[in-house]
């Protein structure tokens, strides 16, 4: 039997036989007690919420008694039922309900016709009472009033003048549920209209009441949680509104736990030693060799390799055939890495060299664009990474070029301003060419602005300063200086000393001054070639590529712009 197996029978089949077999046992008493608690909370509830009806309706016709002895409520409601059109006395009998609902404290005071008719009223919205609007209302109040969400509680009494009814004047009481000790619902002919059990909507709710109806006690699952349910208060015999009361059975059993403390003590810490020992000494045996397998594969976090793991410290066949077959893996990982990775070489020399290879005047202007842009690189102390990165954007820095029609790219003379405008768009020809392959996007900014100038006059965005990335002001300055030391048809290449001269003259303006500097400097010391990178590295790769597809020419080669060529 596998060692996976014998393990997870030793610690657990013990351990479960004890617990089943004691849970079976008090599962019924428990769940009975559990029960019957909840009925009895339930039963609670219900004498509660009649008292409470009971207080509410009481104290609210107090009020009421009060409120329609108010003189000046009466000439209000006379004068409106006189002229029930008239704005006038609307807004009256407006102000007076607004300010008896204030000195009472009540959210909702409405007149209505004796025959039920609503009239006028008021409602506290946000803290305020503002007036309602009784075109809505279809029907006669009743004892229950619902609006935008918000249940109240009505009591109506009616106006007299002279011993004549003339209106009746309801007070709304809101219909707080929190005051339940247990979570309710307001049904409105089997419609849940309002609720305070949380975690469920309205629908879910309704859809699983309408089985208990019009049962007073039942059990349902709402989600996936069972509740006891009783109705708690009906507002009277021919009330369409049910108060239901809800009880969560599953969070009723956690009395379960105090007993299972109770009984299971003594075989719960045997039980539980035992399966401590027995996982320890089996955990011991696999523990180990894990451990030596996740120090293995740290080191990959700092090399980006996978390691090879040693498949002989553990004599647990499990973790034997883990490493074995992890190995296998990274093997595969690596030469699949390797392969990419000369993929990644050959498209990059060959986007150089195919645009090199358009002009023999040309060749090997983009392989010394990044030799002379590392060598800045280098005496400016830049990390290896970002030397490795200028040293292929300086590669593909023309690549746009290949975009450029032969007749203006190889014109011998000078261009027109057709043609320079024609040229000044290779740097975003050369982005669009080169953001399509997800590996070529740390080199976009070089492509895009190495003609970009210090002073904000190059193109394609007039970026100026330090706005422009520093790669992109380096491969600037390595451009110009070999596009004017090197040969065209129309001129001949200048010397190192003259295109230095030309440098200085334009830093600050179309250069960087401390990379001109920089630069002049390594020239003038007779550095001519960028220092030779990490041969770990596969961008050295790169590198030896780049020099192998050499056309032979002199050490300075390619373009400049002579005139507005560039």
């Amino acid at each position: 039997m596998r060692y996976l197996y014998r393990t997870f029978l030793w610690s657990i089949v013990p351990f479960a036989i004890l617990l089943v077999g004691t849970f079976w046992t008090v599962e019924k008493s428990v769940t009975a007690t559990v029960r019957e608690g909840l009925r009895a909370s339930l039963r609670e509830n219900q004498a509660a919420a009649a008292a409470m009806q009971r207080r509410t309706q009481v104290q609210s016709t107090r009020s009421l008694r009060v409120v329609a002895e108010s003189a000046a409520l009466k000439a209000g409601l006379q004068l409106l039922l006189a002229n029930t059109s008239s704005k006038d006395a609307r807004q009256t009998v407006e102000d007076q309900l607004q300010e008896i609902g204030e000195a009472i404290g009540v959210d909702l005071l409405l007149v209505s016709t004796i025959e039920g008719a609503p009239m006028v009223g008021v409602i506290r919205i946000e803290d305020k009472l503002t007036a309602l609007d009784t075109d809505r209302l279809k029907k006669p109040i009743g004892e229950l009033f619902l609006r935008d969400g918000r249940a109240f509680r009505v009591t109506s009494i009616p106006v007299s003048q002279a011993e004549d009814d003339i209106a009746t004047l309801s007070v709304g009481e809101p219909l707080n549920l929190a005051h339940f000790n247990a979570p309710v619902a307001l049904l409105d002919n089997g419609k849940v209209v309002v609720s305070n059990l949380t975690g469920h909507s309205l629908e879910q709710i309704e859809s699983n009441v309408r089985a208990c109806n019009p049962q007073s006690e039942c059990e349902l699952v709402i989600g996936s949680e069972t509740y006891l349910s009783m109705v708690v208060g009906k507002f009277s015999s021919d009330s369409p509104y049910t108060l239901r009361s809800f009880r969560s059975v599953n969070h009723a059993l956690s009395p379960i736990h105090t007993v299972l403390r109770q009984n299971f003590s003594n075989f719960g810490f045997c039980a539980l030693f035992a399966a401590v020992v027995v996982s320890a000494i089996s955990a011991r045996s696999i523990v180990r060799p894990i451990a030596q397998v996740i120090s293995q594969l740290r080191q990959s976090g700092t090399s980006g390799l996978l390691p090879e793991l040693n498949t002989t410290r553990s004599s647990v066949k499990e973790i034997h055939e883990l490493a074995a077959s992890f190995n296998e893996a990274a093997v595969a990982v690596r030469q699949g890495r390797d392969d990419l990775n000369r993929a990644y070489v050959e498209f990059i020399g060959s986007l150089a060299s195919a645009l090199d290879a358009r002009d023999p005047y040309t060749a090997g202007h983009s392989i010394r664009v990044s030799e002379y842009s590392c060598l800045i690189a280098g005496h400016l102390h830049l990390a290896p990474a970002e030397v490795d990165e200028l040293r292929i954007g300086a590669l593909l820095h023309d690549v746009g070029k290949i975009g450029i029609a032969d007749s203006v790219l190889q014109k011998p003379g000078k261009l027109s301003d057709e043609e320079f405008q024609l040229i000044k768009e290779h740097p975003v020809i050369g982005r669009k060419i080169l953001e399509g392959v997800n590996g070529l996007a740390p080199y976009l900014p070089t492509v895009e602005l190495h003609h970009e100038n210090w002073d904000g006059t190059g193109y394609p965005n007039g970026l100026k300063g330090e706005q422009v990335p520093l790669a992109a002001r380096i491969v600037h300055v390595a451009d110009a200086y070999d596009a004017m030391t090197s040969d065209r048809p129309y001129r001949r290449g200048m010397s190192a000393a003259h295109a230095l001269n030309v440098l200085k003259a334009n830093a600050g303006t179309q250069f960087d001054p401390l990379l001109v500097t920089t630069f002049a400097t390594c020239v003038e010391n007779g550095a001519t070639e960028a220092p030779i990178a990490d041969p770990s590295t596969y961008q050295n790769s790169l590198r030896k590529l780049a020099l192998a597809v050499r056309t032979g020419s002199p050490r300075t080669v390619e373009q400049l712009v002579s005139g507005n060529k560039s």
